[in-house]
């Protein structure tokens, strides 16, 4: 008896009576999509009523710290529109250029994320820097930059922890960088209203310490997103507790004896793999495949899995195309 490998790569569509964990809920790309659109609609106008009041009383009010915020508010509305431009994109269907689908406009929307942010950081940074080295230009500020700073902080976090829970909900890394640029809005708003405070109180030079605190700020996590992001376009793995709930799916299908050399890589926020799993050496090939069909079914209805390949190998019997050395060797039975 020869000891093949058989491989299939099968797309299947989830039915109607599958069962799915609930804490992998599976969401189609229009409705991801339409989810991304909702949320930064009203991101979008929060960002633009914000952006203008904290520029246009920054102004009045000869407050760089709140000027410097407003401008953050106004990047967002630039990382806003391409989340919409993105998850426009990231619902078509494969083609013959993207066979895998377009999901990958979500990962490389979450780079220009945080190209973006990285760029406001350092342009915060440098006129906070011209600032502090002539002190004697930074002027007290009025109180009303104050309210308006408050106000900000308050506008900030609620549209935050709105974002999170839709981005959460459908399991999107895109939603999730952008609620978090939200979440830095609010620290920065935080920490600007904190300045206000010191100039107000007799430290005028905490207007420009706030804002040069703000761009640090935005330039970390603008790091973390473009790095994170790039890594997701290299192919990362999902995580463990992911991979480890794929596998038990794969175990629990009648006919799977065991399962090896699972691998995964992110497509956007969905998930290619391919996987070996072992079945009775002593069935026949057709019995095999319905195995295998079977499993990828199971995997594909309860994970966030648009493809899968699979191996079979005989259970009971050396694993030859994985000796020593990578040799891939074939024996006689």
């Amino acid at each position: 008896m020869i000891h093949h490998n058989m491989t299939n790569e099968i797309d299947i569509q989830p039915n109607s009576n599958a069962i799915v964990d609930p804490d992998d809920a599976g969401f189609t790309a229009e409705e991801r999509a339409a989810a991304a659109s909702r949320s930064t609609w009203v991101s979008v106008w929060v960002n633009v009523f914000l952006s203008t009041l904290q520029i246009a009383v920054g102004i009045f009010a000869k407050s760089q710290a709140l000027i410097a915020d407003g401008i953050h508010s106004l990047s967002d509305l630039v990382a806003d529109f391409v989340v919409l431009f993105a998850g426009h994109h990231a619902k078509k269907d494969p083609d013959e250029e993207h066979p895998y689908g377009h999901q990958r406009f979500e990962t490389a929307a979450s780079l220009v994320l945080g190209l973006l942010l990285l760029g406001v950081g350092v342009g915060m940074l440098w006129s906070s820097y011209e600032k502090l080295v002539a002190p004697q230009t930074v002027q007290k500020v009025h109180v009303v930059a104050l309210w308006v700073a408050a106000a900000a902080l308050i506008a900030k976090e609620s549209l935050f922890r709105y974002m999170l829970v839709v981005a959460k909900r459908v399991k999107s890394s895109m939603l999730v960088a952008n609620a978090w640029h939200a979440r830095s809005d609010a620290a920065s708003s935080l920490v600007v209203g904190l300045g206000i405070i010191g100039n107000l109180a007799g430290y005028p030079i905490l207007d420009p310490i706030a804002a040069a605190i703000v761009g640090f700020m935005v330039c970390k996590m603008g790091w973390e997103f473009s790095w994170n992001a790039l890594h997701d376009l290299m192919d990362r793995a999902v995580d463990e507790k992911e991979v480890a709930a794929i596998h038990s799916t794969l175990m629990q299908t009648p006919g799977v004896h065991n399962v090896h050399d699972l691998h995964t890589r992110k497509m956007g926020d969905m998930i290619v793999l391919d996987a070996h799993i072992e079945v009775d050496a002593d069935i026949t090939v057709e019995a095999g495949h319905d195995i295998a069909v079977l499993a990828q079914q199971r995997v594909l209805q309860n994970h966030r899995v648009i493809k899968m390949m699979t191996h079979i190998d005989p259970w009971t019997r050396p694993d030859l195309d994985h000796k020593i050395d990578g040799e891939n060797t074939v024996q006689p039975s």
